[in-house]
């Protein structure tokens, strides 16, 4: 048999890196395309091939795709900061709707067959009901969410028109580091809860900011389910099995846990973890934060071969914090 190759689009990014890593130990090889705009080289496997650029450079995404004989592609590339999306939308719908567009074009015209698509939670909005299951009303409330419903859209058009499969993701909150200390959320300025709180505890900032006290939820604070990244990465492999066993079925899951903690609840672990008491600032609300996200996982859990191994809050800080020590010792 053939070697199967699969493409990671953002591959040198936090979530694409971990992802490009559960792939090689699968048995997969991987060919990255990053423009290391937020990426890093240095976050890429050796045993991966790394080719930097865009991947609406239609000619070197098709050079890729031909010359590596890519079997799969793994989306990951994109632009995901829900406020920066609310201050400049054009960004997002340029980076991830306009750029995936293009990607999914490529994949058609090399016909390549099967593709995974990193989608997230925001495409739902302010949720009726939690937990939030995939049928759902999608009613996004910001730019990011909308870029990104934009692109599930494309894909299942694309599906119905040409010979291509695909799974959409939706992630909930991605957070926690490679356990073995490979790979880590390695961003400067990054806005995750988990990374800005290990950030406080190893002295990068002064203090943890809290937006809003004043939700619906049990302490006033927002409410998110927290799936580790590890756990994230294998269901994308998992997914992939999936795509190819079933050639003609394409699938929409949740990844998350099932389980909602709060702000306070989190930064509560932070400080067991680190065995210290992190500055807590009280700010007021972020504009486009629902008050509770929380998975409904049902299906992912039923649809693919996949249990999460790392489910635990202190695990998932325990492992983003020996990532944030790492990081600090880089020179």
């Amino acid at each position: 048999m053939a070697m199967r190759t699969v493409l990671v689009t953002g591959g040198a990014g936090y979530i694409g890196s971990h992802a490009a890593l559960a792939a090689l130990d699968a048995g997969w090889r991987v060919v990255v395309i990053d423009n290391l705009s937020t990426g890093f080289a240095w976050a890429v496997d050796p045993r991966a091939i790394l080719v930097e650029g865009a991947i609406e450079d239609d000619g070197l995404v098709r050079r890729a795709l031909v010359d590596h004989e890519i079997t799969a592609i793994m989306h990951f590339a994109g632009s995901i900061i829900v406020p920066e999306s609310v201050a400049d939308p054009l960004k997002y719908y340029r980076n991830n709707t306009v750029a995936s567009r293009a990607l999914i074009e490529s994949a058609v015209a090399c016909g390549v067959p099967h593709f995974i698509f990193s989608s997230t939670a925001a495409t739902y909005g302010i949720p009726d009901a939690i937990p939030v299951a995939e049928d759902a009303p999608k009613v996004p409330i910001n730019p990011y969410g909308s870029s990104k419903l934009m692109t599930e859209i494309m894909l299942a058009d694309t599906a119905r028109a040409h010979p291509i499969n695909y799974a959409a993701l939706r992630y909930f909150n991605v957070a926690g580091a490679d356990p073995d200390g490979r790979t880590g959320q390695s961003t400067a300025g990054a806005t995750h809860l988990i990374k800005v709180a290990v950030e406080a505890a190893t002295g990068k900032r002064e203090s943890v900011a809290v937006f809003g006290t004043d939700y619906d939820t049990a302490d006033g604070t927002g409410v998110r389910d927290y799936i580790h990244v590890s756990d994230l990465a294998a269901a994308h492999v998992a997914a992939l099995d999936r795509l190819i066993a079933h050639p003609t079925k394409s699938v929409t899951l949740n990844a998350g846990y099932g389980r909602g903690y709060s702000v306070l609840e989190v930064l509560d672990a932070v400080d067991r973890v680190t065995n210290m008491k992190l500055d807590r600032r009280i700010e007021p609300r972020r504009a486009g934060d629902p008050p509770a996200l929380v998975s409904d996982n049902r299906a992912i859990l039923q649809t693919l071969d996949w249990q999460p191994q790392r489910a635990d809050l202190d695990m998932i800080v325990a492992d983003a914090l020996a990532w944030e020590r790492k990081l600090a010792e880089r020179p």
